[in-house]
């Protein structure tokens, strides 16, 4: 027998409560209280974490909206008057992760904070969001691979709830959703037992350190996906963003290290970033 979860949590009289809101929900929380309890280490006060939130994400979503709508803009243009439908779909991570990184930086200038040092704080329950938001494209039953067999399922030795889940119209499908969850949580174990070792990151390096991380995952994960957004037909957005992102990440990274060496970049991290 066939056990499929619905994408309803449940109804409250005419309103629809979908499990996909209740999860994004969750994962922005917990990037919150990640960032909150990191920011105490760092002096930095909960209340810019919790105004940060108030204008990043709704910023972010909007953002990740309009990522979609651009790349699709060949369906869009004919269809105006979908491009606010969002109950129907069509949002892109690294859209909404772009608008959040503007909000931060202008944040940051305006609160007098190093960018920075936030950017370590945050990137971690970022990573953490991700993870746990990945699995509302699951109870949707989106953001999938390819057609595969059941037998390629089990022997991933996967348990029968996300098989069922992968089965589509009688079609069995790669679950690109948890290879994507699976293996940003082992990045952000890495990260979480990493971050804190005196004199091995400077500033800036756990945030970098996360988008080297996510763009290789995600370069790969989203070769395997049968939803991408594409440029000319032939170029998938996020593989290119992917790769765009790895090599700025790398070149930031030894340019910082090797070429530009100011005081507060040479003192060690530790526990205690200089200002």
């Amino acid at each position: 027998m066939t056990l499929l979860l619905s994408p309803i949590a449940f109804n409250i009289g005419p309103v629809t409560v979908k499990w996909y809101g209740i999860i994004m929900a969750t994962a922005v929380l917990v990037a919150t209280l990640i960032a909150i309890q990191e920011g105490k280490r760092r002096n930095i006060a909960p209340d810019d974490f919790i105004d940060l939130l108030l204008w990043a994400v709704p910023i972010g979503f909007v953002c990740a909206r309009i990522y979609y709508v651009v790349f699709e803009w060949g369906y869009f243009s004919q269809h105006p008057s979908e491009i606010i439908a969002i109950w129907n779909g069509g949002i892109a991570v690294y859209g909404g992760l772009l608008g959040g990184l503007i909000v931060l930086i202008i944040f940051c200038k305006k609160r007098n904070l190093s960018v920075w040092l936030m950017l370590d704080i945050i990137a971690p329950g970022v990573m953490a969001a991700q993870i746990i938001g990945r699995w509302g494209n699951f109870m949707n039953q989106e953001a999938h691979g390819s057609p595969t067999t059941l037998a390629y399922l089990q022997s991933l030795h996967l348990p029968n709830f996300i098989i069922q889940q992968m089965r589509i119209n009688g079609v069995y499908y790669q679950p690109t959703f948890l290879y994507e969850s699976f293996f940003n949580l082992i990045g952000l174990i890495l990260i979480l037992c990493l971050r804190h070792k005196k004199h091995l990151f400077k500033q800036g390096e756990i945030f970098l350190s996360y988008v080297i991380w996510y763009s290789i995952v995600r370069f790969f994960v989203e070769g395997m996906r049968t939803d991408s957004l594409y440029i000319w037909n032939t170029i998938r957005v996020s593989q290119a963003l992917s790769v765009v992102l790895f090599v700025a990440a790398i070149i930031i990274w030894i340019y910082r290290r090797k070429i530009v060496k100011p005081k507060w970049y040479l003192a060690a991290s530790g526990l205690k970033y200089p200002n």
